[in-house]
């Protein structure tokens, strides 16, 4: 038996934004998923390996290898790799190249929730951050927003010009505050460990997408923000406890534990109660989407073949 390996440009060509938010809300119906990471360092490199097993979806492994030195010999800081188990024998089904699986795991997982909390009638999408994953967030939101207009922002302004020179609807914002003011959903990915947006910020009616911090230290919203949004997560269990975003304003005591409203295990949560509401929602990650993500572009495969 050969076991394929879908790579990035064949993988890429089956798959469709909509198809997939579709297949993350499928999975969030069957059990609540089991998962495990596991860590080994050597000085500044790292190897993580994400495992989940859910019931009636199969098993799945996604290995990172994070050497920072990397991109001084030309080659990429992070690699990996993903393996998809079958539930009902636990055999090996298929290798997916693991950049293709973490660009629609991640800016999927984002897209879901703000077809759910953001108004239907958004017309100014913002960007902040211009590297990889933002890239991803103006082909995903793409498609769910089709009417939209983009703008980026990044600290180094180059690079946002960059990016808005790939897309030929997208601006460049000459300033964050403004930008933010402006937008009806906001969408987040950057590395910072300081917030880079202000509650003070926010305005009636938006939607706000956080995607970059996944660290205890790391944070993009400040405290302002969380208190005056309401607070939905992709899941607790990968969120509460392990992110800053979240866990930072909890242990200060800044929000309690219900303004957590709630996860994609209650999808029907996920919505507004008016036009005014200010939605926040935390891309997390975690191991089951990246399951999810992996059965999803194994199923497009067999059916082109």
């Amino acid at each position: 038996m050969t076991i394929p390996f879908i790579s990035f440009d064949e993988g890429e060509k089956l798959l469709d934004w909509m198809g997939f938010i579709t297949a993350l809300a499928a999975g969030h119906t069957l059990p609540k998923a089991e998962v495990a990471d596991s860590f080994l360092y050597r000085g500044k490199d790292t190897l993580l390996n994400r495992a989940a097993w859910i019931d009636g979806l199969g098993l799945a492994v996604k290995s990172a290898t994070i050497f920072p030195g990397n991109p001084d010999q030309g080659k990429p800081m992070v690699n990996g790799g993903m393996s998809l188990y079958g539930d009902a024998d636990g055999m090996l089904e298929a290798l997916v190249d693991f950049h293709l699986v973490t660009k629609w795991k991640t800016a999927g997982d984002s897209l879901l929730a703000a077809t759910r909390l953001a108004r239907p009638d958004s017309r100014r999408i913002l960007i902040i951050g211009a590297g990889t994953v933002g890239r991803s967030l103006r082909q995903a939101y793409g498609a769910a927003f089709p009417q939209a207009a983009f703008t980026v922002w990044n600290r180094t302004k180059a690079n946002a010009e960059a990016m808005a020179a790939e897309f030929p609807d997208m601006q460049v914002a000459e300033d964050l505050e403004t930008a933010v003011r402006a937008a009806d959903i906001v969408t987040s990915a950057t590395m910072s460990t300081d917030p880079v947006l202000m509650g003070d910020w926010l305005q009636p009616g938006q939607h706000i997408d956080l995607i970059g911090a996944y660290r205890p230290d790391m944070r993009e919203a400040d405290d302002a923000a969380i208190k005056r949004a309401r607070v939905f997560v992709d899941n607790f269990g990968t969120t509460i406890g392990h992110i800053g975003e979240i866990e930072i304003p909890l242990k200060n005591g800044v929000i309690a534990r219900e303004h957590l409203l709630a996860d994609y295990y209650d999808l029907d949560a996920f919505k507004r109660q008016s036009d005014d509401d200010i939605t926040l929602f935390k891309n997390g990650g975690g191991a089951h989407l990246d399951l999810m993500t992996a059965r999803y572009v194994l199923d497009r495969w067999k059916a082109a073949q």
